[in-house]
């Protein structure tokens, strides 16, 4: 009678158990949908999506023998969903010069999962680069580029300072050594001049942290009428470093605009950048995002025939001669009044015709600038350029050689109507110009421009057959596993099992609630974290065992087995727990998916080791009166 009453379990537990299995159930349920290969248009400039476009979508594929399982239209664009990966490939090399560069044409993985479950937040788990694909990048940096970049920075701050003091010059030169050499007219201005250019120069860096460092390392030497501007060796060294650093932050910046999960991004040697995206299939997509260098200039409009300019060749002095998106030529002041770099928010939206637009924040030094050029030229035309860098390889004596085409054209001209500051929208772009164009602005510029010296797609099958091999050991473990304890412990085996599946669960319903990623190192978490719970599990029937060897009662034996053996589970697991924090924190990519998946499984172990498997035996053994033996 003792041992039966002492073999108790509070309703409230009962109650927990099942609502645990009911959200697991529910929340790892997303996993069993497979997702669909998928081809992803979405419009340009000119583009439209519409029924026209399905229609002609349609008729190319049913050309081309290509059945899809639906065309979809979605947000964002339209989705034609394939029944296998070949005829993915096959659509996307089909549609991608059928649909010109009026639309982008990208790989994709459709989700299948009911909107019913959509609605709860529940999703499946996120596969990292092993097991669903995706593209591997090595970028190799200009550090050169990045030095010229605030070498000239600093020239042309230079030549606006004196010219804003009046201080008459005949020329402000850069030397060899990336010094500058500024020659006056009046040797009497030079002590004030080298006060304005420090403090200009200091004040041109403060948007920019290595900017400002460097600026704060400048040297400045009267001789006479010359002053000359010194960077020293060492912070010459630092800018390639910093332009790294600089790149490396803008990059994650960026890949956080695609909403890529689990992203490696890391360094390499003293000038490359190793980027991994799972999940994204199209290489030129990830490659626009990546290693764009589109950004936006704000110049005034320099009155003057541009058109003549254009077909003679002579641009006004202070002049530079550039083109709009319809081919006309416009004149544009060469001083740039506010540009990307002083940009500290950008939204996509629309405009008062309802065109798209994108609604800028500028820092406060460009909000400064802007507001002191548009007092004083209220009614005067200010024109917005739009600036991209974009790489291109040639051939050269057979070998490839790699450089930048620098593409610039104004894509708005319009009257300033009133004094405006930090806020104001820029239109003249397209949706997904904007779009785009807002993301770049938000991630930041690039210190330094990259070259991409090698580019791999893994492939979604070899990912495939890696999730294949990974769910294959993890369930020869589980049923192994099941075997064994079914076999030496026998009802105690099974209701170990049934603690094992719900553990099982637990694991896969949390990693997708969350959103963590499960990569091929995980499937080896997952897989020690059953054995953990199989250790566990061992040590209580081993204890129970124990007490009935001693003469215990039955019941009391299944009470103090439970009892004694928790403390032990704890303090093991708390090890196991600690040493996965370790790795998560300190680790990188492969490293942090196994600790992610080892800490959910060892915390889910203990639940079903001590409270489920007991939650089970009680159900079992404590309405039996005159229980004398136990199966184990």
């Amino acid at each position: 009678m003792l041992g039966s009453a002492m073999l108790e379990f509070p309703r409230w537990k009962y109650v927990l158990i099942l609502m645990v299995l009911a959200v697991a159930i529910l929340y790892s349920l997303p996993n069993i949908y497979p997702q669909d290969p998928s081809v992803q248009i979405n419009a340009n400039r000119n583009g439209q999506i519409d029924d026209a476009l399905r229609q002609r979508i349609e008729a190319s594929l049913n050309m081309a023998g290509i059945a899809p399982k639906a065309v979809e239209t979605t947000e964002s664009g339209m989705l034609v969903r394939l029944p296998n990966l070949d005829l993915q490939t096959k659509a996307a090399d089909l549609l991608r010069p059928e649909l010109g560069e009026d639309y982008v044409v990208a790989l994709n993985l459709a989700s299948t999962v009911p909107e019913w479950l959509s609605r709860i937040g529940a999703k499946p788990m996120v596969l990292g680069l092993d097991l669903q694909g995706g593209v591997h990048f090595v970028l190799q940096i200009d550090q050169k580029s990045a030095l010229d970049k605030r070498v000239e920075t600093y020239l042309e701050d230079t030549r606006v300072t004196l010219r804003d003091n009046r201080i008459r010059f005949d020329s402000v030169e850069r030397r060899p050594d990336n010094s500058i050499v500024v020659t006056l007219v009046d040797a009497a201005d030079s002590t004030k001049a080298r006060d304005q250019l420090a403090k200009t120069l200091m004040a041109s860096g403060a948007s920019n942290t290595a900017a400002l460092v460097g600026a704060a390392q400048l040297t400045y030497q009267i001789n006479g009428n010359i002053i000359t501007i010194g960077l020293p060796q060492s912070e010459l060294g630092k800018i390639g470093s910093e332009a790294i650093e600089q790149n490396i932050a803008t990059l994650r910046r960026r890949v956080n605009e695609l909403g890529v999960a689990e992203p490696l991004i890391q360094r390499q040697g003293d000038d490359r950048i190793v980027v991994q995206l799972p999940g994204v299939q199209d290489t030129a997509a990830a490659k626009r995002m990546i290693g764009a260098t589109a950004t936006l200039e704000y110049r005034a409009v320099v009155e003057g025939d541009a058109a003549d300019a254009a077909r003679t060749g002579r641009v006004p002095p202070g002049a530079k001669l550039y083109y709009d998106r319809m081919g006309a030529p416009v004149l544009l002041n060469r001083r740039v009044i506010v540009t990307g770099d002083q940009m500290v928010a950008a939204q996509p939206t629309v405009d008062e015709r309802g065109g798209a637009a994108v609604s800028v924040t500028l820092n406060n030094s460009g909000g400064q600038r802007m507001f002191d050029f548009t007092g004083a030229n209220v009614g005067k035309p200010m024109a917005v350029v739009y600036t991209e860098r974009i790489p291109q390889v040639t051939e050269v004596d057979g070998k490839e050689v790699r450089s930048f085409r620098i593409k610039e054209e104004v894509i708005s001209i319009a009257t300033i109507q009133g004094v405006f500051g930090k806020t104001f929208q820029t239109t003249g772009l397209g949706k997904t110009e904007s779009e785009d164009l807002a993301k770049l602005l938000r991630a930041g510029s690039l210190a330094a421009p990259m070259d991409f010296v090698e580019e791999r797609v893994v492939g979604p099958s070899l990912g495939a057959e890696n999730v294949e091999r990974g769910v294959t050991a993890v369930l020869y473990a589980f049923l192994f596993t099941l075997l064994f304890f079914t076999i030496y412990y026998r009802m105690f085996g099974i209701v170990t099992s049934v603690a094992l599946l719900m553990n099982l669960l637990i694991v896969v319903a949390v990693m997708s609630l969350f959103g963590a990623t499960m990569t091929l190192p995980g499937f080896a978490g997952l897989a020690l974290s059953i054995g953990l719970s199989v250790d566990a599990n061992v040590l209580i029937n081993e204890r129970i065992r124990e007490e009935l060897r001693a003469g215990t009662p039955p019941k009391s034996a299944i009470v103090a087995g439970y009892e004694k053996a928790s403390g032990t589970i704890l303090d093991a697991n708390l090890t196991g727990i600690l040493a996965g924090i370790a790795l998560y924190a300190f680790g990188t990519g492969p490293l942090k998916g196994f600790a992610v998946t080892m800490v959910v499984g060892i915390i889910a172990s203990m639940f079903t080791a001590i409270t489920v498997s007991r939650a089970i035996a009680v159900l079992l053994y404590r309405p039996r009166k005159k229980l004398k033996t136990l199966a184990i």
